[in-house]
């Protein structure tokens, strides 16, 4: 295959899904935008709330992103008409995750009275994910069918769900936030209503689209012969998947940012999350093109074509590396502007320098995310799911944890120092994986079941 080829295909197949995670970027970017009025604390509560809630989002998107994995080999051996009952696999998961989410909300304000935010902060937190927490089974389910029809090669339906959803969330906010077109004005609460609300809406496209077999979905409707030991085998490549983003999340979100961060007091917590809020147009985007490699990946795996796996790589790769080298050369020469945008009428110096402090610092970390999203992804593609897993439950939790307490809190490096940690983490994480990628243990993997001969 020449070296034209497989960039061309992989371009074709991640347009879709680069613009479909950019739709996410922007509502992640519009939610603390649009609650700049309300003041930093406002900011701090909706962004650090909505990654909260997307520490209980984050496992069962793991699990499901598993779907494509298996649709994507099934294809590559001529074998789609088995691939429907995986959406059903990825819908139960869905199914689950809401539920459990829901039964947490009595748990949200105990579980932040334990963190270190001001009592302002804590509570509008609090209300704001309890809302959020309605859209979980929703987000599960869209990256569920998302994936299963990533998986048969079309990446449109996944961008076309993503835009409905980024059209009801933006509008909602327009109207719940400010309290126009006669609702009241919700402030923070109405940016998690919005987003929970574009979740559904965004999900009942996709759930529509299943129901009809658009998309290039298998035409007919054999018995579904859904298996409980098939079921198992989704968990059981899935969950290490899960476990992998789940613990890396949860070290950043759940330790980090709400026990060593939150120290440094509600404006740096702004600040810090505005920087993130930021990079998410850097990183989703370069997770579109990962996961487009990483369906050519699995379909090559399963034509039993593991030499083309490489090619493929070194050309996704190539796109991601370009990416976010050249949005990180824009951190490094306009990391001020971008900060003010978020400042309400100048309300905030110290959200402004700081922030653009940290953007810069950001900046070195782009090479190394977009070699570590890349070969994560390629390596979930072939199955090897629990081996990524150990490896960031090793790094996030014995090496970077341990030295962003001692930098940040026994130092007193500040948001310089975790920023520090950050790029260090991310630089491990990148040779971990290129490491295990060259090993070649990936191609000893069976995902699917053999045929039954």
């Amino acid at each position: 295959m020449s070296g034209a080829a497989p960039l061309r295909t992989l371009l074709v197949l991640a347009l879709p899904l680069v613009l479909a995670r950019a739709t996410q970027s922007v509502m992640t970017f519009a939610d603390a935008l649009l609650v700049k009025h309300l003041g930093t604390g406002a900011i701090a509560a909706s962004a650090s709330g909505g990654f909260n809630v997307f520490l209980f989002e984050v496992l069962p998107m793991g699990i499901v992103f598993i779907v494509q994995s298996f649709v994507a080999q099934l294809v590559g051996r001529g074998d789609a008409d088995d691939a429907p009952r995986f959406a059903w696999y990825g819908l139960g998961i869905a199914a689950a995750a809401g539920v459990l989410a829901l039964a947490m909300i009595p748990a949200l304000r105990p579980l932040l009275e334990l963190t270190h935010y001001s009592p302002a902060v804590r509570e509008q937190m609090a209300e704001y994910m309890a809302i959020r927490m309605y859209g979980v089974a929703a987000v599960v389910a869209v990256e569920a069918l998302g994936n299963w029809y990533g998986g048969l090669g079309n990446t449109w339906m996944s961008l076309v769900a993503s835009v409905v959803s980024m059209a009801a969330d933006l509008f909602l906010n327009w109207v719940l936030i400010f309290g126009h077109l006669g609702a009241p004005a919700m402030g923070v609460n109405g940016a998690a209503l919005s987003s929970a609300i574009g979740s559904w809406v965004g999900f009942a496209f996709l759930a529509v689209a299943f129901y009809c077999r658009w998309g290039g979905a298998p035409r007919g409707r054999p018995a579904l012969r859904l298996s409980l030991g098939e079921l198992a085998r989704v968990l059981r490549f899935g969950l290490p998947n899960g476990m992998n983003w789940f613990l890396e999340f949860a070290a950043f979100q759940l330790v980090f940012i709400n026990f060593v961060f939150s120290d440094l007091g509600d404006e740096l917590v702004a600040a810090f999350n505005v920087v993130i809020a930021i990079n998410s147009v850097s990183f989703m985007p370069a997770f579109g093109l990962a996961s487009a490699g990483a369906i050519l990946a699995g379909q090559a795996i399963g034509r039993g074509d593991h030499d083309a796996v490489w090619p493929q790589v070194k050309a996704t790769l190539l796109c991601s590396l370009m990416w976010m080298g050249a949005i990180g050369l824009v951190y490094l020469a306009a990391p001020t502007p971008l900060m003010e945008l978020f400042n309400e009428g100048g309300r905030s110096a110290a959200l402004v320098t700081t922030g653009a402090t940290m953007l810069t610092i950001s900046a070195a970390w782009q090479l190394f995310d977009a070699v570590g999203i890349t070969l994560s992804e390629t390596l979930r593609s072939a199955g090897d799911t629990f081996w990524t897993a150990a490896a960031r439950l090793m790094l996030a939790w014995a090496v970077f944890l341990p030295a962003g307490f001692y930098v940040v809190l026994e130092q007193g490096g500040g948001a310089i120092g975790a920023m520090a940690c950050i790029v260090g983490y991310l630089g491990l994480l990148a040779g971990a994986f290129a490491y295990r990628f060259r090993t070649g243990a990936w191609r000893k993997i069976q995902l699917v079941e053999p045929r039954l001969v």
